[in-house]
């Protein structure tokens, strides 16, 4: 027995030895992050009083598929125009179904491929109505008269589309999703323009207008008039990642630039459970609410499998070696601590979406009485599907959550596959890389799953390299107030957002 206790520890000292070597040994990129602040903001109130402006008019998606007010959106076309007259003269700009705008900037090599800039000119509703009186701080430069009191409703500090610009922020709806983008790049081209700087390249910037609600007749049809013109990018940039501000990432002490790679893919299913209908003084066994439960609960606690995705295995290998030696010694050792890493990513719901398809149940409907019974109750059920699951997956494991019960499944808004997944080995990587050192030098930049929808994933059909990244720190509130109540963006990171991409269409085919 003694020999065996010696064998059993010598295997077990064998054993730390090799997870320890593998883990100080494991090649975590080593990121060349660079001291200060970076690039410094000059005063520009112009460029923050036509964004300012461009937040007032209130382009709001709504609805299926795109059916709502359009008479915002000709205002905005025609603000822009406007309000950058040298970007109009000096492009080909056309309107694609109608309010969708693409701008060609030529450059001075045609044998190259072009890239191209995405943004979208909608908005989403800004939530409660109510509205309340303040005047706080609010900034105009020396010519404008002095602010008016602002309308703003409930737990927004300014109106939503008052475009207030105080405190150092600009406030209202889009100011992050997404018009900071579509005005930060108007700016940088205007500023090429302006500056008489030729690209080597042709650079466009195509502009959506029902994002929001699916980019069927926005980015859809952008994208196919791309097609059609027989066009390949070299590079596709939209949003989808951010710098998220130290703090942000457990256990990381420095900035994080995440750019997303690729986007999940999305189904939602109406589920219809069908059953006994009648007064409660009588009640089946088994209603149809209680026959939902039982599926609701089987979608819950059997939830699709999660792994470590190529994409997310890039990604902790970039962040790794910024992290604390536990979760290095996981990640070096996945051979064996695999199941337990997956374990831990799982009990979180920010990783967990990273290295799973989610189940979201949003949505229920039953009887309209308090002592009805209804014959047929339905609900909603969302997933976010993992590069490396398929619709297809998605519809079988329905099929198998509902095994044993009436019910009838449709498949509401988009569905879609998850997007390719975009290398990072690519001219067109590495210069968002030399972006973010230019305006956050201390910011560690990795790859990385972007979670919701975007319209990148329209333009796969003319690029392979699809990334999407928007240039601005932030913090967990500022985060969160995307599509919520009080929304808006630093004037240092909207200027900040300029430099970048000025950056980046000067610099493109620099060495």
């Amino acid at each position: 027995m003694k020999k065996i206790l010696l064998i059993l520890l010598a295997i077990l000292i064998i054993l730390a030895a090799v997870l320890l070597v593998r883990t100080y040994t494991y090649p975590f990129k080593k990121n060349a992050a660079g001291a200060g602040d970076g690039w410094k903001p000059l005063k520009n109130d112009s460029a923050v009083m036509r964004f300012s402006g461009g937040i007032k008019i209130p382009t709001v998606s709504t609805g299926s598929l795109g059916e709502f007010n359009y008479t915002p959106f000709a205002q905005f076309k025609e603000y822009l125009k406007s309000s950058y007259p040298l970007v109009f003269q000096n492009t080909e700009n056309v309107e694609v179904n109608t309010y969708g705008l693409v701008f060609r900037l030529k450059g001075s090599n045609p044998a190259l491929e072009p890239i191209v800039f995405l943004s979208h000119m909608d908005v989403v509703p800004p939530g409660d109505a109510d509205v309340k009186s303040k005047e706080e701080n609010i900034f105009r430069p020396d010519d404008q008269p002095a602010a008016p009191v602002t309308k703003v409703a409930e737990d927004w500090d300014y109106a939503p589309f008052s475009g207030v610009v105080a405190n150092g922020r600009i406030y209202g709806r889009g100011a992050i999703d997404m018009k900071g983008m579509l005005f930060s790049l108007m700016e940088s081209m205007n500023n090429l323009i302006k500056n008489k700087q030729v690209p080597s390249r042709d650079i466009y910037l195509a502009f959506g207008f029902d994002e929001e609600v699916g980019g069927q007749k926005g980015a859809m049809q952008i994208a196919d008039y791309f097609k059609k013109k027989g066009l390949k990018f070299d590079a596709v940039y939209d949003e989808g990642g951010l710098i998220m501000q130290k703090g942000n990432v457990a256990g990381i002490d420095s900035d994080v630039a995440v750019v997303g790679c690729a986007e999940k893919g999305f189904l939602s299913a109406k589920i219809k459970v069908k059953g006994l209908g009648g007064h409660s003084s009588m009640p089946p066994m088994e209603s149809a609410i209680g026959k939902a439960a039982v599926i609701m609960q089987r979608l819950e606690d059997d939830q699709m499998k999660p792994t470590i995705s190529p994409l997310i295995k890039e990604f902790f290998d970039n962040i790794g070696g910024a992290m604390p030696f536990t979760s290095r010694l996981a990640i070096a050792n996945q051979w064996l601590l695999k199941p337990l890493l997956l374990s831990q990513l799982t009990k979180n719901n920010t990783t967990n979406a990273l290295v799973r398809t989610t189940t979201a149940l949003t949505m229920m409907k039953g009887s309209d009485g308090t002592n009805v019974l209804s014959p047929e109750v339905e609900f909603v059920v969302n997933f976010r599907l993992l590069p490396g699951n398929t619709v297809k997956d998605v519809r079988a494991h329905i099929a198998q959550a509902t095994k044993g019960f009436d019910v009838e499944v449709e498949e509401i808004d988009n569905t879609r596959e998850a997007s390719a997944i975009s290398p990072t080995n690519t001219k067109a990587f590495k210069i968002i890389e030399k972006g973010i050192r230019e305006i956050h030098p201390g910011a560690i930049v990795t790859p990385y799953l972007t979670m919701a929808g975007t319209d990148a994933g329209k333009y796969e059909i003319v690029s392979k390299n699809v990334y999407r990244f928007m240039p601005i720190k932030i913090n967990r509130f500022e985060q969160q107030s995307i599509h919520s109540t009080n929304e808006y963006v630093s004037i240092e990171n909207y200027l900040k957002m300029i430099h970048y991409f000025e950056y980046v269409m000067k610099n493109y085919d620099k060495k």
